[in-house]
């Protein structure tokens, strides 16, 4: 009863959706074929459906004509009748278990790039580039426009015939209809430009053929942004005047809403907030827009957890609350609610691993849920009792690989032993959360938490597992998962035997004071560098982050980097890129980097009070190598196996003494997902 605005039924159009609760559109990557919803899609989306999710609208940036590039993002096609049987397929996986798809459809326009696949011409109304994706365009004919709107319609009538609920135009993040609406970039002084009505005119010939070719019982939605956010944009006030004109029509069955604009690097980080933002910041330009309009409004952005939802429809913002990145994390959500099980919902931390391998072209993944997307390869949300042997478990290491190894041996049901040096659970994780930007990816760490209590693990904090404790529990499977220490030690010129430089982990443990004045050499270009820089310069350090690489923080995603810059830029940390740490010197009480250009050659020095090196991890070997002999499977795991989800052929061959296995960054340093993947692919048939 706490939760029933959650799972109170509302009809949108001649549709009933039992709850109101949403996945939003959102491009999968997964989609192959030319943009077949082949079986991964069906099966990523049926999750969602069997957990309890009142609607899903798939397929973001959907295309509805060839020439509006879909190939980068593997989105969903629905310029060829070819989409019909596979719509199919996808609708009667989640009407089988009560829930509703929709589709968002959409001309990318300008938004997109042309230098692959079929070399379009991109187009967009007055032939404006758009800043993120830096390809050039044409201004669309009108004979172009008409032919988009008919593909509109076209696209809407694929998606009814394929038993699909509805679908949603998208005009928002600059695709071609709000490219029409914003002043800043349609510059037509034609009956496509011009006026308020000029620059609504290509939208609503949309609405009105879809609606023509598609009937009243269809479902047709638009999704807008709540405000561009830029200062020759679409303004808030303009958003609302816009919101309405289109549900004055009547052609309209709900609008969802978003804040920000996305053609701009800054801009984009918006859209996706990760962990740096509040929770549901842009939740006011949806009930602004919800004020003007008479039909459903529909919101995501950071919303979370299912006491936000509730407090959120309790109030009135909005008609439907958007979990989008909650149910990539946990697609079974609602049904944990249902069940009283709120503790274990595995919360999303908004750590937008899943967006940010979006925007590089990258399936989408969950950083904490490695069986996301993976359904189809037969990865299980749900880890189901053994039918075998009862099996004695002992895992080292409490970081994201061990804890999740831990938890999936514990609910096969074995008897598992964890074992973590320090007094604490979370690894590098809990590093990780010690920097400004990022102490909500601690979330991870207390969902296990609350896992390994539940499922009763032999959780053994402080302790340093050595061969002699492990074997005296007579362990049929040893898992190592014990990780690695800062690899500043690769270059024996740097002077990490000398106490020349530290690393990164010790700035953000608190084992070393920041200096003054300080230099961050960072190789990887991902969060660990940036964090200590961003950190040191919270501190009151004057930081610069120098890397070989072409600029700092270029590893990091799309959704990611731009919330570092917004912070580090007005505490003035200096970004340098294309200089190699040659060497590091002491200079009396200073330390002197010598530093190298690749492309010429030329050197120059930072005279600084404190050198830090972020250069990844290197395993740490040795327990792996002391116990290596004496197992059965001399360490060795089944690559093949591993990487067709199968169990280990170790496991059913007979013998005495123990398996032994290793993974997370003791094996070969990655990141968390990774960490997390090998643990449950290896344990999920132990």
């Amino acid at each position: 009863m706490a939760f029933e605005a959650m799972f109170q039924p509302i009809q949108i159009g001649k549709l009933t959706i039992r709850n109101r609760v949403l996945s939003t559109a959102h491009a999968e990557v997964i989609a192959t074929d030319g943009g077949m919803t082949t079986e991964r899609y069906v099966k990523y989306y049926e999750e969602k459906a069997k957990g309890g999710i009142g609607l899903a609208i798939c397929g973001g940036s959907s295309v509805v004509s060839s020439d509006s590039p879909q190939e980068w993002w593997s989105s969903v096609n629905l310029s060829t009748d070819r989409i019909i049987p596979h719509f199919q397929n996808l609708a009667d996986a989640m009407h089988k278990h009560g829930a509703k798809i929709m589709i968002q459809i959409t001309h990318m326009g300008r938004r997109s790039r042309w230098d692959g696949f079929n070399w379009p011409t991109l187009m967009s109304p007055s032939g404006i580039r758009e800043p993120v994706h830096r390809a050039t365009c044409k201004t669309i004919e009108v004979e172009e426009i008409w032919r988009v709107i008919g593909d509109f319609a076209q696209a809407a009538r694929r998606a009814k015939a394929g038993g699909l609920d509805g679908v949603e135009l998208s005009a928002v993040h600059q695709h071609m209809i709000d490219q029409f609406w914003s002043p800043r970039v349609n510059k037509r002084t034609d009956e496509w430009g011009g006026s308020f009505e000029g620059r609504m005119k290509f939208g609503l010939e949309v609405l009105k053929a879809v609606r023509a070719e598609v009937g009243d019982d269809f479902c047709v939605g638009l999704r807008i942004s709540g405000d561009e956010f830029h200062p020759d944009g679409l303004s808030h006030e303009d958003m609302k005047q816009i919101a309405k004109y289109y549900s004055d029509t009547g052609m309209l069955d709900f609008i969802g809403v978003v804040g920000s604009g996305a053609d701009t690097h800054n801009t984009l980080a918006n859209v996706i907030p990760n962990m740096s933002f509040p929770p549901e910041p842009f939740l006011h330009l949806a009930a602004g827009i919800k004020e003007v309009v008479n039909v459903p409004v529909l919101h995501a952005q950071n919303i979370k957890d299912p006491n936000q939802a509730t407090r959120i429809l309790e109030g009135g913002y909005v008609d439907m609350v958007g979990m989008t990145r909650a149910h990539i994390a946990d697609p079974h959500l609602i049904a944990k609610i249902k069940m009283g099980q709120v503790d274990q919902i595995k919360q999303c931390v908004g750590a937008n691993y899943c967006i940010d391998r979006q925007y590089q072209g990258l399936d989408v993944l969950c950083i904490q849920n490695a069986a996301t997307t993976r359904e189809y390869m037969g990865l299980p949300h749900i880890i189901e009792k053994t039918t075998g042997v009862k099996r004695k478990v002992v895992v080292i290491g409490g970081g994201p690989a061990g804890m999740e190894a831990a938890r999936v041996a514990a609910e096969r049901g074995h008897d598992v032993t964890l074992f973590e040096k320090k007094d604490q659970l979370g690894g590098q994780i809990t590093i990780a959360a010690k920097a400004p930007q990022r102490d909500q990816i601690a979330g991870i760490t207390r969902w296990y938490q609350l896992e390994i209590a539940r499922l009763g693990i032999d959780l053994r904090l402080g302790t340093a597992a050595d061969p002699e404790t492990i074997l005296d529990l007579r362990p049929d499977v040893v898992v190592l998962a014990n990780g690695g220490h800062p690899f500043i030690e690769q270059n024996e010129h740097w002077g990490a035997a000398e106490g020349l430089v530290v690393s990164a982990w010790d700035i953000l443990e608190g084992k070393v004071e920041p200096g003054k004045n300080v230099l961050v050499y960072d190789t990887i270009c991902e969060f660990g560098g940036m964090s200590a820089a961003d950190y040191l310069s919270e501190k009151g350090a004057q930081v610069e982050i120098v890397t070989d690489d072409i600029k700092p923080g270029v590893a990091m995603g799309g959704t990611t980097f731009p919330t570092y810059y917004r912070s580090m830029y007005p505490k003035e940390v200096i970004m340098t890129g294309d200089l190699m740490l040659e060497k590091v010197y002491r200079e009396g009480d200073k330390v002197v980097a010598v530093l190298e250009n690749e492309y010429t050659g030329a050197r120059e020095e930072r005279v600084v009070d404190q050198i830090v090196i972020e250069n990844g991890v290197r395993p740490d070997e040795s327990l792996y190598y002391a116990l290596k002999e004496g197992s059965r499977n001399k360490g060795q795991i089944d690559v093949d196996a591993l990487f067709a989800i199968k169990p280990q052929p170790c496991l059913s061959q007979p013998g005495d003494g123990y398996l032994l296995f290793r993974i997370g960054d003791c094996g070969a340093p990655r990141n968390v997902h990774a960490a997390i993947y090998d643990a449950l692919r290896l344990c999920k048939d132990f």
